[in-house]
């Protein structure tokens, strides 16, 4: 295990934070210092067709061992991550055999990751537990997924005796900050169906994400002295207030879980005369996201004809756009390809924990582009911020996953798959 351990600190300690106000792909420069060494490493180990494209997306191949036909499949990961918090300077601390007590990440700062906030640390007594020092993110999210699929390549590699079928990888930038599959080449990927390994704790398969969408609401305002604005002033701040207020009451991240869809005021800025209010919305359920956006429409439209008179034009602008949708509408016809990781995860004496995702992945926007992508554990906990750790048990585990999901896969008449997951060879 001190293998992958070595591989994953070699990842993490490489800034590849991303950028939500870049106009480039990858948003930033250093992302291509950890992209290079990447596609070193894959052809260092064996793999054939490893290439990078001028947008910093890597593909590689893992050719098929046996005889018969056998499906492509594919292993995708992000090697970016969250502009939330620094990603700069990691100092990883491996805590071995983990007590079940307080770990502080740094004393100097009274920074402590305990088990009686982060109750999911009980989950790993005994193990080996890899943290931050309390200044940075750790960089699990997703480089434990990229430490996962080069050690599963690397172990096929040396390992014939196990059979499977072609296998392709793929390594984007940029899935922080939503743009991680915007120039990914799914027919160049050439897979019937991918798996991300983007998820968090052990055991998590996951086929069904949020519907989302963003709104942009800019508010008109008319500024005058404060001393004779009585029947004059408009003040595009109150009115964005007032606008927040007219939301359904407890549809907010932190009061939902599961299937539950939410309103998430993100960003308000403004002055009397404009303010512009940005949230997004989420819902698993296609009817209720559509009538969430409706919402937003009404809510101004109910504003606007207060206002028609003593404003003279709309004073609350809308503007709402689609941002990804349900994976599950395209997993379920293919459902064998959950099936599979499913009973890959139970051979290995691991519970699988089948959930929706209360947010978006790649596989979202891959399975819209034609490439179903449900998504497996990585391992790692409390991403985007100093508080995240990563047992490497669980890295060791996913990469047994993928071993036994590309064995699996080989295997004739595993599941029959549907005609429509035949088409790319």
């Amino acid at each position: 295990m001190q293998h992958i351990i070595d591989r994953f600190i070699s990842y993490i300690t490489i800034d590849t934070e991303s950028d939500p106000n870049s106009q480039t792909t990858p948003s930033t420069q250093k992302q291509w210092n950890l992209a290079n060494k990447l596609v070193e490493e894959l052809k260092a180990i064996g793999l054939e067709e490893v290439t990078i494209d001028d947008k910093a997306y890597i593909m590689a191949t893992l050719p098929s061992n046996v005889d018969h036909e056998v499906p492509t499949i594919g292993f995708v990961s992000h090697f970016d991550t969250s502009p939330d918090f620094s990603g700069a300077n990691v100092k990883p601390q491996i805590v071995e055999n983990y007590d079940g007590k307080d770990i502080v990440l740094n004393a100097e700062k009274n920074i402590v990751l305990s088990p009686n906030y982060f109750k999911d640390l009980l989950l790993y007594k005994g193990q080996t537990i890899i943290t931050t020092d309390g200044t940075t993110l750790l960089g699990a999210d997703d480089k434990a997924g990229i430490t996962e699929i080069v050690s599963a390549m690397e172990y096929l590699i040396q390992h014939p005796e196990i059979k499977h079928g072609k296998i392709r990888i793929g390594f984007t930038p940029d899935e922080e900050i939503g743009r991680g599959a915007h120039h990914f080449d799914v027919e160049k990927f050439g897979a019937q169906w991918a798996y991300t390994m983007d998820g968090s704790q052990i055991g998590e398969l996951e086929y069904e994400n949020f519907n989302a969408a963003g709104a942009k609401i800019t508010f008109k305002g008319k500024s005058v002295h404060p001393g004779y604005a009585k029947g004059k002033m408009i003040n595009s701040m109150l009115l964005a207030n007032e606008f927040i207020n007219e939301l359904p009451k407890g549809e907010t991240p932190e009061e939902t879980k599961g299937y539950e869809g939410f309103f998430h005021v993100h960003h308000i800025k403004g002055n009397i005369e404009e303010t512009v209010l940005e949230l997004i919305i989420r819902d698993h359920n296609k009817k209720k996201f559509e009538r969430r956006k409706e919402l937003i429409h009404k809510i101004a439209k109910k504003f606007n004809k207060k206002f028609a008179k003593k404003f003279g034009e709309d004073i609350v602008i809308p503007i709402v756009k689609d941002q990804y949708f349900n994976m599950k509408e395209k997993v379920l016809p293919v459902k064998h390809i959950v099936d599979i990781a499913e009973k890959a995860m139970r051979e290995l004496n691991i519970k699988p924990i089948i959930k929706p995702i209360r947010g978006g992945t790649d596989g979202s926007q891959l399975s819209f582009m034609g490439l179903p992508c449900p998504n497996i554990f990585a391992g790692g906990h409390n991403f985007h911020g100093k508080y995240e750790y990563v047992p490497a048990e669980s890295i060791q585990k996913a990469t047994d996953v993928i071993v036994k999901i590309a064995e699996l896969t080989a295997i004739p008449g595993i599941f029959d798959a549907p005609e429509k997951t035949k088409k790319r060879r």
